[in-house]
């Protein structure tokens, strides 16, 4: 997925109002929209660098965008927004092993009356359901984590892919770990143990686990390798 531009890069002042943040460019402190609802543990030290995009549309309030973040002077990419984008992406180009076989690609598709999953996917025979989840976390050496702060809606996605995979759908959910420096991930049970105990109960209904790394520049993030998950 490239970006409409090459990214500007600045220095991180601070985040707030978990939505905005303040940024370093050329001396002077610009505010930017942060699109990024979890915590982002581990990412947000002031004076780490910091890539953004700058908007075109004219009546936008934040005409700028953080992007990614450099940690150990390796690139996160932050913008949730950017996830799908960037699975879709790798789904058209048949870059994800597991889900080669599905040529008719939909995306936010209904399942339920409050539950919308990320995409659906189908062929002449099988119909299967995807739900994408971005990841920045690392607390111990090359060890990906999910979630980096407590999710009920991460949860009920969980519960409603197994409800999915009883009604005779495939059911995947695929983490994009949006980082580069990562060779396993695991599902952080001490941040969320409801999330870990409906992780573990989709894995035995059957619902299917992907993890991918990204490979990032100040002009594109793409997927990039299929990462080990450690029980």
């Amino acid at each position: 997925m490239k970006f409409k531009e090459r990214l500007l890069q600045g220095y991180l002042v601070k985040r707030y109002k978990r939505f905005f943040a303040d940024i370093k460019f050329k001396n002077k402190i610009i505010t930017g929209h942060c699109p990024n609802p979890g915590s982002m543990m581990g990412l947000l030290n002031i004076g780490n660098k910091i890539w953004f995009s700058k908007s075109d549309k004219p009546n936008r309030k934040l005409k700028y965008t953080l992007e990614m973040i450099e940690v150990g002077k390796k690139k996160v990419g932050i913008n949730t927004l950017l996830t799908n984008k960037i699975v879709l992406e790798a789904l058209n180009y048949k870059k994800i092993n597991s889900l080669i076989k599905f040529n008719n690609i939909k995306t936010e598709v209904k399942f339920s009356n409050n539950t919308r999953f990320d995409f659906f996917l189908s062929n002449n025979k099988e119909k299967c359901f995807l739900e994408v989840k971005n990841v920045t976390l690392v607390r111990e050496n090359k060890m990906a984590e999910f979630p980096d702060a407590i999710t009920s809606r991460g949860t009920k996605h969980l519960e409603e892919l197994c409800n999915a995979k009883k009604k005779g759908y495939q059911s995947y959910i695929l983490y994009l770990i949006q980082r580069e420096d990562c060779d396993s991930f695991k599902i952080a049970k001490d941040i969320d143990n409801k999330y870990k105990n409906a992780f573990d109960k989709a894995l035995k209904s059957g619902v299917k686990i992907l993890c991918y790394d990204c490979k990032l520049s100040n002009e594109e993030i793409k997927l990039n390798n299929q990462i080990n998950y450690e029980y």
